[in-house]
């Protein structure tokens, strides 16, 4: 069964996506900032990361980019899911090495599609 990580600074928005993705039948590990994130991406290499962008000490910008740029953790895919909603910070994402970008509040049906195309991408 495949594993999630949920990283968001938001307790409201990770226990509501959260149980999203186990109704859907995944594991879920979380983290509440992005250094927690690298963590626990180096030490569990879970299957999948949905990564916010705003929050405290390390971005989601800053720790997909450092995630994807190490060896050890490079083959997970990290979907954004944030607030920030501009063109700009999309392509910024998608280049800090994103494979998807979602913007919050999430469409359960863009989710879904999502994850299953990255899961099955990998």
């Amino acid at each position: 069964m495949p594993r999630i990580l949920i990283v968001d600074d938001s307790p409201t928005q990770l226990i509501g996506l959260k149980r999203l993705v186990e109704k859907l039948g995944y594991q879920t590990l979380t983290a509440g900032d992005g250094a927690a994130s690298i963590e626990i991406a180096r030490r569990e290499l879970p299957d999948l990361i949905l990564m916010d962008v705003v929050m405290p000490n390390l971005n989601g910008f800053q720790a997909t980019r450092t995630i994807t740029r190490d060896p050890k953790t490079s083959h997970i895919p990290i979907v954004l899911v944030t607030t920030k909603d501009q063109e700009t910070d999309r392509v910024w994402g998608l280049r800090q090495g994103a494979k998807a970008y979602l913007t919050k509040p999430v469409n359960e049906s863009d989710l879904i599609n999502i994850i299953t195309r990255c899961l099955l991408e990998t």
